[in-house]
């Protein structure tokens, strides 16, 4: 081996290492480390499973792709995975095609096939416990056996971190999809041309979890929370609700939608100066479907004793906890916020949080939360990470923090 490779696989391995064992908690270790593999090898997706011996079959912890496979398993006794979970070998495909072995990944489709890639265990005291896949090289070439030892380095250094550890996946095989977006895109007129905004977004959000959703600005995150809100037009793809398809919803179907099922929190707290807390959170009331009281809807936030206070008497969390109510009164089934801690100092930011926290633990409402702060993802159930309007990667927090832990 040259000391060229010798470095680059040097180079590869610390970086993985500085993820896995300086990391702060197990599923960022894993995900940043499966990140940094994937970016190493310049591939276009990855993805490391976990086996649940109970079931026989493998979970996601974290992958980055083109799919959204959070909610899918697959048998360890089939395919590629198969091959390694059995024999506890590394595996190298060089063209999926001709590859009797190969029955495909959860990431192929029509717009993205599985050519080339690399299956490396994951090997504890214990056995092989889950495997790693990288998947096609960006620039269409082969993966060498230089590749293979960086992805072989990677397994035996999270294998090593999980069996110290140790790592509980849940499987949300239970839960039940409530939206789903598949293949959505999003064009704008730009000048003489078409600026693409969403390029293939493929999403689930299940019922009765938190889930942050990270990008720089111009990333797609606010287009698709309003296609989700029915607020925007998605161009082409299908927008689904509890199975029913929203692609193309007529007004009367958006109306009843935004009505009955969804909340809205944002940046801008958006209350009616001349009226009241109780009054702001009653407006809202009035048009839902099916509400709850609003006096309930202020006392769950908190703020019971400041229904008869005007906006100007509030404090900014204190505003923004008055919106959330108007989001709870609904009764909605999702609650959409946007940067709702943005505009919010440290304290108040912390307060609309454990409120935040609160509707997704004990009133079992789904919360689509879009922010710039990496820091509010740790409360997640899952991040998903937008780049480009693409999606660019979904993990688990296996341990996801609590409000009062999260700092910034």
């Amino acid at each position: 081996m040259t000391s060229d490779k010798k470095d680059r696989i040097s180079r590869a391995t610390y970086k993985i290492m500085e993820k896995l064992l300086l990391t702060d908690t197990l599923d960022e270790a894993l995900s940043g480390s499966l990140q940094t593999i994937i970016d190493v090898l310049e591939s276009e997706a990855g993805i490391l499973w976990f086996l649940d011996k109970k079931t026989g079959r493998l979970f996601p912890v974290c992958h980055s792709g083109p799919e959204d496979v959070s909610g899918v398993s697959i048998q360890s006794d089939s395919g590629i995975e198969g091959v390694v979970i059995a024999t506890g070998e590394k595996v190298r495909i060089e063209d999926a095609s001709v590859d009797p072995r190969f029955e495909g990944t959860v990431f192929d489709s029509q717009t993205f096939k599985t050519k080339t890639m690399i299956c490396v265990p994951l090997t504890t005291s214990e056995g092989t416990i889950g495997l790693i896949e990288i998947i096609n090289k960006k620039d269409g070439s082969l993966y060498s056996e230089e590749d293979v030892t960086i992805s072989s380095r990677m397994a035996a250094v999270a294998a090593m971190t999980i069996e110290e550890k140790g790592l509980i996946v849940d499987t949300g095989e239970e839960k039940k999809v409530l939206i789903s977006l598949r293949d959505v895109t999003k064009d704008y007129p730009s000048g003489e041309g078409v600026s693409h905004v969403l390029q293939g977004i493929n999403l689930d959000i299940y019922e009765n979890e938190f889930v942050v959703v990270l990008g720089e600005s111009g990333c797609g995150k606010s287009t698709m929370m309003n296609i989700i809100g029915g607020m925007d037009n998605l161009t082409s793809g299908t927008l689904t609700i509890e199975g029913k398809d929203y692609s193309n919803p007529t007004d009367q179907e958006l109306t009843a939608f935004r009505r009955g099922y969804l909340g809205f929190i944002f940046q801008a707290y958006n209350l009616m100066p001349n009226l009241t807390a109780l009054e702001n959170v009653q407006f809202i009331a009035e048009i839902a479907k099916d509400p709850i009281k609003a006096e309930d809807a202020l006392a769950k936030v908190g703020l019971a004793d400041k229904a008869g206070s005007y906006p100007s008497q509030l404090s900014g969390g204190q505003q923004q906890r008055v919106s959330i109510a108007r989001a709870l009164v609904k009764n909605p089934r999702v609650i959409l916020a946007d940067e709702p801690t943005a505009a919010l100092d440290f304290v108040s930011g912390q307060e609309v949080l454990r409120v935040i926290e609160d509707i997704v633990k004990n009133q079992g409402t789904t919360v689509v939360m879009v922010t710039h702060n990496a820091e509010i993802a740790k409360m997640a159930n899952r991040v998903v990470k937008l780049r480009s309007g693409k999606i660019a990667s979904i993990k688990w927090n296996l341990n996801p923090l609590s409000a009062e832990d999260i700092v910034w």
